[in-house]
């Protein structure tokens, strides 16, 4: 059953008047006993939307195979880095807190992400938590304990004619976040948790590269990684049913994590 909670429930950190600030996380918890693994959701959009064929179906699917999950609907433009980050860590601490209260094991939490969302998925697992007003002592980890990344943007550095550089210009990156501040494979190091990855080899959106970069940087790092790479397939094809071989990379990460964790 649906439920949904908010990420804040005092003050909002960079917060903007006037500004969609959604706020909110959707749960998707199993009637279960024991404590299984729980997937936080980052659908994708380039940081100016979030696309809902990359949200629910994809909670509803990683609860069809025993895992609670959660949709977190984080904030996107005009709100730039790092409000999508801070919402990020805000869901994977509320998810850690409850834990016990959800059945949720706290040393399997896994955010998933796609696109845009991917970028976002793979900035919980390298980057440390960003602090605000009221942070306090911050006590609880926000680090996931892997990440699933589905043909995710990972590099924002100059690219010809390449549509995520355009995306990070206009809905992400700051005066003061270059590129050298919201590409992620910079912050990869050994300590950085397991990561499952997969893209399609002419996605012309977010190209293969990006992946690419990313499961070398991890593997110079020591870092284990799972790599998949389809032939074909347009970008954005979320649980990807049009595309019987593509589609098998839901089962194949949710295989990834009963058989790392």
């Amino acid at each position: 059953m649906k439920q949904t909670i908010q990420l804040w429930d005092k003050d909002i950190p960079l917060y903007m008047e006037g500004a969609d600030t959604p706020n909110t996380m959707d749960l998707y918890l199993l009637d279960a006993k024991d404590a299984p693994p729980a997937v936080l959701v980052f659908p994708g959009g380039g940081y100016g939307m979030r696309a809902e064929h990359e949200g629910e179906p994809v909670a509803q699917f990683y609860n069809s195979r025993g895992y609670h999950a959660m949709v977190v609907n984080y904030r996107v433009f005009p709100y730039r880095y790092p409000c999508a980050l801070l919402d990020a860590q805000q869901a994977i601490r509320l998810v850690r807190a409850h834990a016990k209260e959800w059945h949720i094991d706290p040393n399997r939490i896994f955010t998933a992400g796609f696109s845009a969302g991917g970028h976002l998925a793979a900035s919980t697992a390298v980057m440390d938590a960003i602090p605000f007003d009221g942070m306090g002592d911050a006590p609880v980890s926000c680090k996931p304990n892997g990440a699933i990344l589905c043909y995710p943007m990972i590099s924002a550095y100059p690219q010809d004619g390449e549509e995520t550089r355009r995306c990070a210009e206009e809905h992400l990156m700051t005066d003061t976040a270059g590129p050298d501040v919201v590409s992620v494979q910079n912050y990869i190091t050994p300590d950085t948790p397991p990561c499952f990855l997969w893209h399609t080899s002419d996605d012309e959106t977010v190209p293969l590269r990006h992946s690419l970069l990313f499961a070398g940087r991890l593997s110079e790092n020591g870092v284990p990684c799972e790599l998949h790479v389809f032939p074909h397939g347009r970008h954005g094809l979320g649980l990807a049913t049009e595309y019987p071989d593509v589609s098998t990379w839901a089962d194949l990460s949710a295989d990834w994590i009963s058989r790392n964790f």
